[in-house]
C-alpha cells in the first residue's frame, strides 16, 4: 500500500508539472505571472503536497522562480539568456553530430516493419519532424511546439546515446520556447521565424551524412541567433 501511494503521488506530481509547463508554453501563464500553491491546488482539485513538489521541479528546470513570501512566478528570460541557450546548444550538438551520425536506411513505407532498432526509431523521429514542419509552415504554434520538443528529445537520445546530454538539451529547448512564445504570438510575420527543416536533418542522419547534418544544425542555430538579434534591435 505505501508503495502504491508513493507511485500515485509521484505520477500526480508529474502530471501537474507537465500541465503547468504546457500552460507556460501556450502563453496562458505569462513571464512574471505569480501564483501560489493554494491557487494551483484549487485549480486542479488536488492536495497541496504534489502541487508544491511539481512547482519545485519546475523551478529546478528554470521555468519558475520561487519567492518565500509571494509563492511562485513564471521565469522571465532575457534576449541574452536566449542567446546563451542557443550558444550552449551549438557547442553540444555540433560535437554530437560530428561524432555520432548513424547510417541506417529507413524501411520502405509499404514494407513490414522489422525490428531495425535505430532505423525504426528514425522512422518515428521523421514522422514527428514531418508534423512539426507542417505546423511551422502553417504557423500553428501550439502544434509546432509539442512536436518540435518531442522531435528534438527523441533525436537527442537517439544520436547522443547519452541520457544526461539529451536531458540537458531538452531542458534548453523548453526554456528557449518559453522565451520565444510571447514574442512569436505578438509577431505579425511569425512564419518567417519558424524553423521547418526537421525532415532534412533526419534524412541527413539516415544517410549517415555527418557533414550535411552539421550544416542543417548550424543553419538552425544561425536562424535562432538571427531571431535574438531581431528582438534586440526591435527593443531599441
Amino acid at each position: 500500500m505505501p508503495a502504491s501511494g508513493a507511485v500515485t503521488r509521484n505520477t500526480l506530481r508529474q502530471q501537474i508539472a507537465d500541465a503547468l509547463r504546457d500552460e507556460v508554453l501556450a502563453g496562458r501563464l505569462q513571464p512574471g505571472e505569480e501564483f501560489t500553491v493554494k491557487q494551483i491546488a484549487e485549480q486542479y482539485g488536488v492536495s497541496a503536497t504534489p502541487v508544491r513538489e511539481a512547482l519545485v521541479d519546475l523551478c529546478a528546470q528554470g521555468l519558475l522562480d520561487s519567492d518565500q513570501h509571494r509563492g511562485f512566478r513564471v521565469h522571465q528570460y532575457s534576449v541574452d539568456d536566449y542567446r546563451a541557450m542557443v550558444e550552449a546548444r551549438m557547442l553540444v550538438v555540433d560535437g554530437i553530430f560530428r561524432r555520432h551520425t548513424p547510417a541506417v536506411p529507413l524501411p520502405p513505407a509499404t514494407a513490414p516493419r522489422p525490428d531495425l532498432g535505430i532505423g525504426v526509431a528514425l522512422v518515428s523521429v521523421r514522422r514527428r519532424g514531418e508534423a512539426a514542419a507542417r505546423a511551422a509552415r502553417a504557423g500553428d504554434l501550439d502544434i509546432l511546439i509539442g512536436y518540435d520538443i518531442r522531435y528534438w528529445r527523441e533525436l537527442g537520445r537517439l544520436v547522443s546515446a547519452n541520457d544526461h546530454i539529451a536531458d540537458f538539451l531538452h531542458r534548453l529547448r523548453v526554456q528557449a520556447w518559453v522565451f520565444s512564445v510571447p514574442y512569436l504570438r505578438s509577431e505579425r510575420d511569425m512564419l518567417g521565424w519558424l524553423w521547418s527543416d526537421h525532415v532534412e536533418l533526419v534524412d541527413a542522419i539516415t544517410r549517415g551524412d555527418a557533414q550535411a547534418a552539421v550544416t542543417v544544425v548550424r543553419q538552425y542555430n544561425a536562424h535562432a541567433l538571427e531571431w535574438a538579434g531581431y528582438l534586440e534591435a526591435r527593443a531599441r
